[in-house]
């Protein structure tokens, strides 16, 4: 017979619910402390969660994924999003859709996108002055913004990159704190009030998000191919097996996802990669001396550098952008980590707890890129980008722009910390980011 939910956390689901909003590293920790590498949370009307932290258990999910609903475990996404993304689809379809949008996330394609990263940030950090002060993320939102809409939506310049930067920026800013992220998981609070209600403000920015993109998209299919290679000209060239092109509506439901997905992720933990790297000296130190053992600083040699690579590494280990890896709905009974679980249950899978284990990640709260040096974790031992057949389908886009963003940035300017105190972590929207953004302050300009 299959197992009742391990470890069922007694406190009131209510409670629970506004924890796990308000703090979900605090809620994971004092968990568990309490029950080890598995437990059962209630989060009110959302749904009960076995929340499970062994490398093992990690294991068996990925291994079983096709005996888990997982696009159905993702539908607290989908007013942002849209019902045609891939995060919220099962089975072949997912399969299908996957096999569709991968390509231009990988190969040749990211060697075209490395110079327009590098070029992106130039430009970006032209204007930065000797004693100037400023937000680390904002900046960061600022460069990673710019990428979505040149090498994903290929726009650069015209009205309608005009109208659509400011736009974005301010609809991703709607859920910039834990109070305002509660939108996404209380359902009464999703009430469309016109403008001046949160959730009609919502709304009304992703119509407008949608008719841009919409008027992109019928521009660009009266045009033909043009031989463009940003994201949304080749996912309109690609084809399925039975030879059919995306719908506008799919179109524009992946591009949010990619947004989504993209966006905050990268400029979060570029953040928290500069705030480890003027925390300490020694680590700055060791990558300056890595750019400048380069011959030719290209963005090919940049993205190869070990030492660069690790603090990448470890910055994703260490502030996971997500809390947890997508919610599995198991379709019918399926034993993982020694239990056996009924169908419906829903699992997940905690990236904070697994990067946070001591067995694995000595002094775990240390920041030390010489780990990743040191050793190869398993896909079930560090899982930034999640796993299994729901891996980030950007996640090689996403590191690619980390490493370059780093190297371009430090190899042109000296920057400092402009505040002593410690950031602590506060909830964005479905992911977790640097409460104040990480000041930093610039030093110098390297001639």
């Amino acid at each position: 017979m299959p197992n009742s939910p391990p470890n069922l956390i007694t406190t009131p689901p209510w409670q629970q619910m506004i924890h796990w909003i308000a703090d979900p590293l605090a809620f994971q920790d004092r968990y568990s402390r309490e029950y080890g590498d598995i437990f059962t949370m209630r989060l009110g009307k959302v749904g009960t969660y076995v929340v499970l932290s062994s490398p093992a258990a990690v294991q068996d999910i990925f291994n079983q994924d096709a005996k888990f609903d997982i696009g159905r475990g993702n539908a607290i996404a989908e007013p942002l999003i849209g019902k045609n993304s891939l995060m919220l689809m099962d089975g072949d379809r997912h399969r299908q859709q996957r096999k569709l949008l991968m390509p231009p996330f990988h190969g040749e394609r990211l060697q075209t996108y490395a110079h327009q990263i590098c070029q992106i940030t130039q430009q970006a950090i032209a204007q930065w002055s000797t004693g100037q002060t400023f937000v680390a993320r904002s900046a960061m939102q600022v460069i990673s913004l710019e990428v979505i809409l040149k090498i994903v939506f290929g726009l650069s310049d015209g009205q309608r990159y005009q109208q659509l930067k400011p736009l974005l920026a301010d609809w991703l800013d709607m859920t910039d704190s834990p109070l305002r992220s509660s939108l996404l998981f209380l359902r009464f609070l999703q009430r469309d009030w016109g403008s001046w209600s949160p959730w009609g403000r919502m709304k009304q920015r992703q119509r407008q998000v949608h008719e841009l993109l919409q008027a992109e998209i019928a521009e660009r299919r009266t045009q033909g191919d043009t031989g463009r290679t940003d994201v949304l000209s080749l996912m309109m060239a690609a084809r399925d097996e039975a030879g059919e092109a995306m719908s506008d509506e799919a179109l524009k439901d992946e591009l949010l996802t990619i947004l989504f997905a993209g966006h905050e992720t990268t400029a979060t933990t570029l953040a928290w990669a500069f705030y480890q790297i003027h925390q300490h000296l020694d680590i700055r130190q060791k990558l300056l001396q890595e750019l400048a053992s380069l011959e030719e600083f290209t963005p090919t040699t940049a993205a190869r550098l070990p030492y660069l690579s690790a603090v990448c590494q470890e910055t994703l280990r260490l502030y996971p952008v997500l809390p947890v890896i997508f919610p599995r709905i198991a379709k019918s009974s399926v034993k993982v980590g020694g239990y056996e679980f009924e169908a419906e249950t829903i699992l997940m899978a905690s990236i904070y707890l697994v990067h946070s284990r001591e067995d694995l990640y000595p002094q775990a709260h240390t920041f030390r890129p010489e780990r990743f040096l040191e050793r190869q974790y398993t896909p079930a031992e560090y899982l930034p980008f999640g796993g299994g057949s729901r891996r980030c389908l950007g996640y090689a886009l996403a590191q690619l722009e980390m490493k370059l963003v780093l190297a371009t940035v430090l190899s042109q300017y000296q920057l400092a910390l402009a505040a002593a105190k410690p950031v602590k972590i506060q909830r964005r929207g479905f992911t977790l980011a640097p409460a104040g953004g990480v000041q930093l302050r610039v030093v110098s300009k390297i001639s």
